[in-house]
């Protein structure tokens, strides 16, 4: 038996801030991103550690979406010996990446704001959640 998943407006709130997956996206790094609600704001963390903001990273409204694109640069990862070269270990992915979010129609570029401290870019939407509590619809019969 298949199952279809409730409806309520816990969902509805998050999909107004849905990612979305791109081939762009899919191909490069995946940094970890947090969305929460802080009154009628929506605030997007992005682990970002490593990353230099200021020169690598874009945050921008796209088509009513919240685009956030950049790029984690491989630094040098050889050390020269006498006989050859010696590569360090890593784990550290690098490459570019791009997360989209949607927008609720009535947010513009004024209400966003972005900030990165301690390796987290914080991108904070004012109003973002401003109405976006279901309205009951009433229902007439004929």
């Amino acid at each position: 038996m298949c199952r279809r998943p409730a409806w309520n407006t816990d969902r509805l709130v998050r999909e107004f801030f849905t990612p979305a997956t791109t081939g762009e996206w899919a191909k490069g790094i995946n940094p970890a991103v947090e969305v929460a609600k802080d009154g009628d704001d929506a605030v997007i963390r992005v682990d970002l550690p490593g990353v230099d903001v200021e020169k690598d990273v874009t945050v921008e409204i796209d088509k009513g979406r919240l685009v956030v694109r950049g790029e984690r640069r491989d630094e040098k990862t050889e050390e020269h010996e006498d006989d050859g070269v010696v590569r360090k270990f890593s784990e550290v992915r690098y490459g570019s990446f791009h997360r989209s979010f949607a927008l609720p129609a009535h947010v513009t570029s004024e209400a966003v704001s972005a900030a990165y401290d301690a390796g987290v870019l914080t991108v904070r939407v004012a109003g973002a959640h401003k109405g976006a509590e279901p309205h009951r619809i009433a229902i007439t019969s004929n």
